[in-house]
């Protein structure tokens, strides 16, 4: 099919969607869009938290894809909604998304699949492959992370030299947290995001939404904030999302998904990164593309986290190449 001026495919709508009983009291929304008999591929949204759009079907060639996005656990569509402080969470790790991603295979009949994740499902696409390498067919990341607690540490705390004025604000928003460690102020952000006053809550979001932005803020974009500028619901279950996560090192060992990159070979990757990523530094990118032979990285040179027209047109690149 051909492309739109954008360089993206032209915008299409779900042939069918559903919500999937992934255990725990939790209902996790998926649809699927493009081509029915077309190659599976699944994406793998950021945040952690942030939902699925619907940007990311343009990626893809529907006459050659069968697209399947999904919201995790908690936000977006899926129930029960962590914008709720009543919403249990402890049910909402890493593994379980894992699981999440694996019992969707098997409810919609997929025997491998492509996987496009970004940020923080960068982290998950990842997660998932190394446990599940037989059912990934390729992979395609952008702004590539592996949520080490040193990744985590720079985007909370180390990114403070270049915007100690922001992260100063972001400190000061939890004037209880023990120390200036980063596990000791997401964790005060957990505990406010979980808070049964609305206006705790709603102040937590908007301090560390604040943050985020500031360290996008060298970056070219438009529209409102790409943190700040979310409807609140969304916004106060990304926040509350992220700091549980993040404050728990993601559930992962340090360094695991580096030192386990040996389980993905034989499956081909495109890495694609911005330079100047400041969340993100170019150093995960490289060192992964190292211990997966497989992969090719992609370096962006005047791109940061959220990318550009050139990000786009190698993310496209590879997928195409990856489309059969």
């Amino acid at each position: 099919m051909d492309r739109h001026p954008d360089d993206k495919y032209p915008p299409i709508e779900p042939y069918e969607h559903g919500m999937l009983d992934v255990g725990d009291g939790n209902l996790v929304y998926w649809e699927a869009c493009g081509n029915p008999a077309g190659r599976p591929a699944l994406v793998v949204h950021g945040g952690p938290g942030s939902g699925c759009a619907p940007w990311p079907r343009r990626y893809f060639d529907p006459d050659r894809y069968r697209v399947i996005l999904f919201d995790q656990r908690n936000c977006g569509r899926s129930t029960p909604h962590a914008s709720d402080p009543a919403t249990d969470l402890r049910h909402n790790t890493t593994d379980h998304l894992i699981a999440d991603m694996e019992r969707l295979r098997v409810h919609l009949g997929v025997e491998t699949w492509v996987l496009l994740g970004w940020s923080w499902g960068s982290t998950l696409a990842l997660a998932y492959a190394e446990r599940h390498p037989e059912r990934v067919g390729a992979m395609v990341i952008d702004s590539v992370t592996t949520s080490r607690r040193s990744e985590i540490d720079w985007l909370y705390r180390g990114a403070s030299r270049f915007f100690p004025d922001a992260w100063d604000v972001f400190r000061a928003g939890v004037p209880e947290a023990a120390s200036d460690a980063t596990p000791d102020v997401l964790a005060a952000y957990a505990r406010r995001t979980e808070s049964p006053d609305p206006a705790v809550r709603a102040r937590a979001a908007a301090d560390w939404c604040a943050w985020e932005d500031a360290v996008l803020s060298l970056e070219t974009y438009t529209g409102p904030p790409p943190f700040s500028g979310r409807p609140d619901r969304a916004r106060q279950a990304m926040v509350r999302i992220c700091a549980h996560y993040f404050s728990h090192g993601a559930w992962l060992e340090e360094g695991q998904l580096l030192r386990d990159a040996g389980r993905l070979a034989g499956i081909p990757g495109a890495l694609v990164h911005g330079r100047l990523d400041m969340g993100g530094p170019l150093t995960t990118a490289w060192e992964l593309a190292k211990a997966w032979p497989d992969a090719e990285l992609t370096v962006i040179g005047d791109a940061g986290h959220l990318g550009g027209a050139a990000t786009t047109r190698a993310v496209l690149a590879a997928l195409d190449g990856f489309g059969g």
